[in-house]
This record gives C-alpha cells, sequence and structure tokens, in this order.
C-alpha cells in the first residue's frame, strides 16, 4: 500500500523538520495503534526519569505493534507524540530519537509533537501514538 500514501507539503506552508504538512492515503485497511508507553512486556515502567531509555522502549514497542499487524514503519500516516515537559529541548531531543531510530520512517508524514503534564502511568515521560495504512 505504500504506493497509495501520497506525502505533501504546500509551498505556501513552513518549513518542516522532516515531516509532511498532509499525508492522503487511498482507501484501504486502517490500523490504529494504542498509544505505545515505555512498559516493558511485564508493565513494568522503563528507565525511570531517562527520557532516552523511555524513548527507546518506545520505539522497540511500536516497533513490535507495528509487525503484529503486518507493517513497518513507513506505512504509519499519522503519529501524535506526547512528552511530559514544557522544555523545548526535552521536545527537540525526544522527536531526533524518534526520527534517528528504526521507527524514523514513521515521522516523515504527517505529526504532532506536544508538551504535556501528566501521562498514564507514574513516572512516564513519553508516548507516542500510531495510525496506519496497512499493507496489501
Amino acid at each position: 500500500m505504500t504506493e497509495k500514501i501520497t506525502r505533501i507539503n504546500p509551498e505556501l506552508l513552513h518549513e518542516t523538520p522532516g515531516y509532511h504538512h498532509i499525508t492522503v492515503v487511498e482507501a484501504g485497511r486502517t490500523a490504529y495503534l494504542a498509544g505505545q508507553c515505555p512498559l516493558d512486556r511485564n508493565g513494568d515502567l522503563v528507565g525511570s526519569g531517562s527520557l532516552e531509555m523511555q524513548v527507546d522502549q518506545v520505539i522497540a514497542n511500536a516497533l513490535t505493534a507495528l509487525a503484529a499487524a503486518s507493517a513497518q514503519p513507513q506505512h504509519v500516516v499519522r503519529s501524535v507524540i506526547y512528552v511530559r515537559s514544557d522544555e523545548r529541548g526535552d521536545l527537540a531531543a525526544v522527536w531526533r530519537r524518534l526520527t534517528e531510530s528504526a521507527l524514523g520512517p514513521a515521522f516523515t508524514t504527517a505529526s504532532t509533537l506536544l508538551g504535556v503534564a501528566q501521562l498514564g502511568f507514574p513516572g512516564q515521560l513519553v508516548e507516542v501514538d500510531l495510525t496506519v495504512a496497512l499493507p496489501d
């Protein structure tokens, strides 16, 4: 289905740091992944106090979820990244670690990066929400 995904950056909108303003998907099967959290297989928080360790666990979990849906990062058509911080540097660090990882192609599509006051699990610093256009 990759050929049915079109990513657009209109000339009249600002340049982006790697994502696209618009992602158009021809009708097909879609998967909506639950927010991927920095929890291990046992449900324990990984990397208490460490953005880097938590991002790495989120990446691993997201790749596992994509594989379970027979998809890859390039099939992602929408991402929302939540970071428990109001520091622009923390948000930039999370974005950089995500985009430079094996999950990186997921963030070349329509993406939103948010600093938030709280996430669902005690000590949780990051969460990633993905929407996927499943391949045929």
